[in-house]
């Protein structure tokens, strides 16, 4: 076990978020490390109770042709009474010097442990002041794990190179010598160089304009707040700019932009709808960057600089429920970040809740009803798949059973977000929403962990009513697998008419066998599917039987116009159906989706489906596996690595 006594000195001494002496013409600012066993981050081999890393300062070149990041990261250090190591994390990196503010020379050592990808750095800092600064000169490996570079034919340009990072959750120690625990909170800057004619953002507000170097430009970013170490992001590549209000943008690549303004064009109004509920953006600016299809998630929540897929692209908005979600974390995840990974769902469940009442704003009841109800049954599957008494179930997830990326999504996400309905549901709106702005008030730029959640909530929001605690059954929700008896359920009625449409088409086929007739001859494909909302057409896909014959595929495909949808949610969904049926022709579509998109949540279910169905299934996925792999970001590859064999 770690000891937290200058952490707990540190949060004593300096408050919430305090500015640093002798850095106040810069603004930054301090948040203090948690105490206790319950904050300790069992994935980052960092000891801030010895030394902790207050503030980064980069200054990187990226090589394209070489597929490296190097130059110098200097790290302002607080380091308690005696200390003499800084111990930083360091997944592939070659530190070529370590020197002290004075440009002596430091020892240091990294030695990686027996099956590990990651390793310590340690840095010899010798007796000194409490405060230190120390440079240390690298280069990142060219597959470091958070770096993905993309040639010019993997871009919607064809023309140029693109990189782009991906940090959460311990992915960042592959490029960026710190911290990479989410509970060591630090301000950052960085100058970046980049060959002309590529455009370089971060997740960092750009400081003055680029720096014209000859065949290279300079790009200068800061952020002034302290953040977790796997929000500071990069992507470098031919992009392109386009205002959406007075504090908003989207940034694409130029073939992509027009659409990409259109399918965020609500981002002010969310902006605007967030604040109302749970009080001001912090942050200044909220950009966001719709990159190339490899990228291996939905939206990562980089502050100021949000990172899209162009998955969510739409044509027609309904997708942008993932817009709400990004900028949800700007209070959920970015203001208040969970300490450890072990409470990922105080990131993610509060976020999930909170885009809801996003979309509920600006979209109305019906609609947020509908995707609530979408994630309480994913969240149903996942309990019926995993167990109701796998502690992978619990929302605080033990160190015996928790990994980096934290727990199962549906629990994760999903159970966080019911939760957090159903304590509204107890209390009422107006008593929770005054409860919850006033979470993200008292705990602004700090960790958190589920133990403060709930101190917070029982000095908050119970108040000595002990009705109302057993009412909530607080430490179930939090503590124990499986899902508490007072749970508040979707309305029934929010997919009635979708329920009762499946029902029928299920009913429909049990009637013709029952006659010996083909079994299309009954087929009742809705007639209301053009007007159904997204959420409505996925409670259909979902709904319906698994076990469906290649006629039945067909007239559902010629019908609904499945194969030929832009909403690649639904597409996604159609041809995990189809392929689970064995269902030849979606093969070129499913070869061809595979190949141009690289987010996990659709690449790796699919490849699981053909895995599943046994020669035939298989000889298809490791043929198009061998295709595609080396298109993947590491995130999306370790998943199929483990599926396709």
């Amino acid at each position: 076990m770690r000891r937290f006594a200058l952490a707990l000195l540190l949060s004593a001494s300096l408050g919430a978020c305090a500015t640093v002496p002798g850095e106040r013409d810069r603004g930054l600012m301090v948040a203090p490390v948690l105490p206790g066993a319950d904050a300790r981050d069992t994935f980052s081999y960092a000891r801030p109770e010895i030394a902790r890393v207050a503030h980064v300062e980069l200054d990187l070149a990226l090589d394209f042709a070489a597929r490296a990041v190097g130059g110098t990261a200097t790290l302002d250090v607080i380091a308690a009474p005696g200390a003499s190591e800084l111990v930083l994390d360091n997944a592939g990196m070659t530190i070529s010097r370590v020197t002290d503010a004075a440009g002596r020379d430091l020892p240091f050592r990294t030695a990686r442990p027996a099956g590990k990808s990651d390793a310590p750095l340690t840095i010899a800092i010798g007796p000194g002041p409490a405060r230190r600064k120390v440079t240390i000169q690298y280069t990142a490996a060219p597959e470091a794990e958070a770096l993905q570079w993309l040639t010019p034919e993997q871009t919607a340009g064809k023309r140029h190179p693109f990189l782009f990072s991906q940090g959460q959750p311990i992915l960042n120690r592959s490029w960026i010598p710190t911290q990479d625990s989410p509970g060591i909170r630090q301000t950052w800057r960085a100058r970046v160089t980049a060959p002309k004619p590529l455009t370089v953002v971060m997740s960092g507000l750009r400081i003055g304009e680029p720096e014209d170097l000859g065949t290279r430009r300079a790009f200068t970013f800061a952020m002034d707040k302290p953040v977790a170490p796997y929000l500071i992001a990069i992507a470098a590549g031919d992009i392109a700019f386009q205002a959406l209000g007075s504090r908003s943008g989207v940034w694409a690549e130029p073939p992509v932009l027009d659409a990409a303004a259109s399918e965020t064009a609500d981002t002010e109004k969310m902006i605007a709808a967030a604040e109302t509920l749970y009080g001001p953006y912090r942050w200044g600016r909220y950009d966001m960057i719709v990159l190339p299809p490899a990228f291996p998630y939905g939206g990562m929540e980089n502050p100021v600089m949000t990172f899209l897929t162009p998955t969510f692209i739409a044509g027609d908005r309904s997708l942008n429920g993932l817009v709400a979600h990004e900028l949800a974390h700007s209070w959920s995840g970015n203001l208040v970040t969970n300490a450890n990974w072990r409470d990922s769902w105080l990131n993610e469940g509060t976020t999930n809740y909170f885009e809801n009442r996003i979309i509920e704003a600006l979209y109305g009841t019906r609609r947020a009803r509908q995707e609530a109800a979408l994630s309480f049954a994913d969240m149903e599957a996942e309990l019926a798949e995993a167990g109701m008494t796998n502690p992978l179930t619990a929302l605080n997830l033990s160190e015996t059973v928790a990994g980096p990326d934290a727990g199962l999504t549906g629990i994760v996400y999903d159970k966080g977000a019911i939760f957090l309905r159903t304590v509204e549901s107890v209390v009422g709106r107006p008593r929770f929403d005054a409860w919850l702005r006033g979470w993200f008030d008292r705990h602004a730029f700090q960790p958190a962990t589920s133990a403060m959640l709930l101190a917070d909530i029982r000095a908050n929001l119970v108040r000595g009513d002990a009705e109302l605690e057993r009412r909530l059954m607080l430490e179930d929700w939090l503590y124990k697998p499986g899902l508490p008896a007072n749970v508040a359920r979707p309305d029934p009625a929010a997919f009635a008419e979708v329920d009762a449409a499946a029902k029928l088409y299920a009913e429909r086929i049990s009637q013709a066998i029952d006659y010996g007739e083909p079994r299309t001859a009954r087929v009742a494909t809705p007639q209301a599917w053009p007007r159904w909302t997204s959420a409505e057409r996925q409670r259909f896909l979902k709904a319906i039987p698994r076990d469906l014959d290649r006629e039945e595929l067909r007239v559902l495909d010629q019908n609904l116009g499945l194969s030929s949808t832009g909403n690649n949610e639904e597409l996604f969904l159609w041809l995990n159906l189809a392929l689970a049926n064995r269902y030849e022709p979606v093969l070129p579509l499913a070869e061809r989706f595979l190949a141009s998109v690289g987010r996990r949540k659709f690449v790796a279910p699919l490849f699981e489906t053909l895995m599943g169905e046994g020669t035939w299934g298989q000889g298809h996925a490791r043929r198009i596996y061998a295709k595609t792999r080396g298109t993947y970001h590491p995130v999306t590859r370790a998943a199929v690595d483990r599926l396709v064999k």
